[in-house]
Parts: C-alpha cells; structure tokens; sequence
C-alpha cells in the first residue's frame, strides 16, 4: 500500500502537469494576483477529481494548500528561494549545495534554516531561474555567469567542479541608491561626496577600486546620477548589472562569451573600441579585466575625458597596477614604464570602497595620481576615513579626514564650467 507521502507526490504531478497545461507553453514566472487565484481554483478542483477517483484517498484542508502551493511554486517561481528573494533586507543568498543556504545582511553572514530535499530538487529551480536568462547550466558547460531580468546576478557551479553539489551565489539587485541614501549611511561624509559629484560633473577621470561585494557598482550608480541629463552615456560589461535611473540617453553594451565550441565570443575589448566610435559624452566601464584596459587608457588620452572604470582592488594603488598588469596583457609589447606613465597622465582619480568589519561598506581613500616613477605610481590622499572604537552595537566609528593636498586637475572643474567646492576655492 502507497505511503501518505508517495500519494502525496502523485496528487502533485497530476497538479504540475495540469499547471502545465494551463499555462500553455508561456515561460515560468511571476503572475498577477488575479492569474494566481484562478490557477489555484483549477488546482483545488484538480484534488478534488484526484481523491474521487482513488479510493482511501483524502486529503485535509491544510494538506491540499500546502500541495496546491508547492506545485505552484515548483512550476512557477523560485521554490524555497523566493521568500529570501523578496526580502529587501537580504542582499546576497549563498547556496552551497541543496542543504546549506546562507544569505548576508548588513554585510554579516547569517545560515538560513532551510534546505532544498536534494541536489535534483536544486537544480530544477536553477534550471528555472537561469530559463529567464536565456542560459543554461549542464555537465559539459558547468560554470554560468547570468543576469536575470530584473538585474539579480547569478552565478553557477555544479559537479563534477564543484564536490559540495550545486554551488549557487545570488546578488539581489541593487535599490536605486541615491547620495542622500550613501550619506544617510554613513558611507561617505558631506565633504567627500560634494567633491566626488563636482569631480564626475568636471569630467575628471575616475577610478572606483574595491574588493568583492565592497559596493563599486552602487557607488557608481550613485556618481553617474551627477553626470549632466544631456549627455549621451554608453556602459560596458560583461554582465548586465549597472543602473541608472532615470537616465534617457543611455546606450548599454554586454559582452558575449563564447559557445560551448569555443566560438561567438564579443570580449570587452571589442566593445570598448566601438563605443569610442558612438560619439559618447562618457563612457562607464563595468569593470576591467584583460586587454581594454590598454584601449581605455589611451580613450582617456585621446580627448575621452569622464571616464568611469570599476576594477578589483584592495587599495587605490593596486587598483592602478592591476591597471599596468591588463595593458601589458594586450599583446602589444608595451615596457612597464610606458604602461605606467600613460596610466599616470590619463587617471586623475581613485576612489577606494572597502568593507569593515562591521560589515559596513565605506569610501576608505580618495586619491589623486600625480605621476610615475621607475618604482611605481606617485599617488596622494585627498581624503581618508580613520577609524577608530565601536558602538555598544557593534558598528565601527570614524570620520574622513581631509589631508589638505591640493588636486591638480582643479583646471577641469574651470574647462567644464563646474565652481570649485568652498573649502577648496580659497
């Protein structure tokens, strides 16, 4: 005789099936209200035939919801994902194989009491997920890249590379944050942001460093929020992540990665090179990490100015000699000096976001690039954040001190007709 739990599978085939059915080949996803109440009539009355045909079969109230739920969410959403989803308090969920999920608040990792019934279970819901994106994840192509309509990255790797099972790690998009929303973290200070708003409004060329998850691409958002309406933006990435509300005039280019045959790649380089030529008034670049860096950097020199590169870093000053590592990996060959000295002459600016260890994520130095020498780049704070004591709440105090170094591409505020910050005109 069939267990409660066999019978109970069965009830939700049929309904999956008949969800199928009623759906018609239209792509899983989110439903209005009114959609949703009118599947789940049908689905009630597919219970109610189900038990009438089989004999010592019934059902309690609660038992035929909890089914009528789970096929819903097992066709047409996210499963166990979708309430971690639509929680604005969670910023990324980490899953390391079908019984270990973790998700971050507040930039604390915190384990989540749930867990999916085996890997198969996982993968069908990936299998969804990644449906949305046009991309797929299988054992001769086991690691994916993806981004889902509504801007959530995704990543994918599944066995025989990843031995925990299904590895999966989720980063919600981001709100649209605005400089109000930065300050009202105590991201930045007043000082800084007037500064950095001026120097993005002056065409100064910018870069923005920080380690994985340090919040580039939302402080970028943020800054291109002071880029004039007039102009005419192009970004480049190689995933689309980047937002910016509001804006018209605003072309985004993707890279392409190639096919399981090792064809059909569009690298950034290609990108980067085109966008020169669709008369941009700036140009954003996602984040560096091969050739086009030799292409942004002389971009810049070539009259490009307002530039925006986002690049992996731990410092300011890694961030430019990450900067000499992919020019040199151009193929031209290039002497390091040279490298160097072009980076010096084109880059005014680094911005450096670095996670605490509260979890917080704050502007940690805003350097200028003076030039360059034989041993490296000469590089001088304007602005750094000294921390210093805790509240009884855990949270790391400290406050951005302005080093008084005066900035030497002050002559692009006049060109562009921006007026000096006050502290900074006298």
């Amino acid at each position: 005789m069939p267990s409660a739990g066999d019978v109970h599978e069965r009830i939700k085939a049929r309904l999956k099936m008949r969800l199928a059915d009623l759906l018609d080949g239209a792509p899983p996803g989110r439903h209005a209200p009114q959609q949703r109440q009118a599947l789940e009539a049908e689905l009630h009355q597919v219970v109610r035939d189900v038990t009438d045909e089989s004999r010592g079969v019934s059902l309690s109230a609660e038992d035929e919801r909890r089914l009528i739920h789970e096929a819903i969410q097992e066709v047409l959403g996210f499963d166990l994902l979708d309430a971690l989803l639509a929680d604005p308090t969670i910023n990324e969920i980490m899953i390391n194989g079908p019984s270990e999920l973790f998700v971050e608040r507040d930039g604390r990792l915190e384990p989540v009491p749930v867990a999916f019934r085996d890997a198969n279970h996982l993968m069908s819901v990936l299998e969804r997920m990644l449906a949305s994106a046009n991309v797929s994840v299988n054992e001769a192509n086991p690691v994916c890249d993806a981004s889902l309509p509504d801007g959530t990255r995704l990543n994918v790797i599944i066995p025989p590379l990843a031995l925990n099972g299904p590895v999966v790690t989720i980063r919600r998009a981001a709100r649209e944050w605005t400089m109000r929303d930065y300050l009202e973290k105590q991201a930045l200070s007043p000082q800084v942001a007037e500064f950095l708003q001026g120097c993005v409004r002056a065409k100064v060329n910018v870069v923005i460093s920080g380690g994985t998850s340090a919040g580039k691409t939302t402080l970028v958002t943020i800054l291109s929020a002071s880029i004039p309406e007039q102009e005419r933006i192009v970004t480049i990435e190689n995933v689309a992540e980047l937002s910016l509300p509001g804006r018209r005039h605003w072309v985004r280019l993707v890279g392409r990665p190639p096919s399981l045959d090792g064809r059909g790649e569009i690298p950034l380089r290609v990108l980067v090179k085109n966008a020169l030529r669709m008369r941009p008034d700036r140009i954003i670049l996602g984040e560096a990490r091969g050739g086009e860096a030799l292409d942004v950097v002389q971009a810049m020199h070539s009259g490009h100015d307002g530039f925006i590169t986002v690049l992996h870093a731990n410092s300011g000053r890694a961030a430019l000699e990450r900067l000499e590592t992919m020019m040199l990996m151009s193929g031209l060959d290039l002497p390091p000096a040279a490298c160097r000295m072009q980076i010096a002459s084109a880059v005014d600016l680094v911005v450096h976001i670095a996670r605490f260890v509260d979890g917080s994520r704050r502007i940690a130095t805003v350097t200028q690039v003076q030039g360059s020498a034989e041993e490296g780049f000469l590089m001088e704070d304007l602005f750094v954040f000294d921390g210093g004591g805790f509240t009884p709440e855990g949270r790391l105090l400290g406050s951005w001190r302005y080093t008084g170094v005066r900035p030497k591409f002050l002559g692009k505020f006049t060109l562009n007709n921006m007026p000096l910050p006050s502290w900074l005109a006298t």
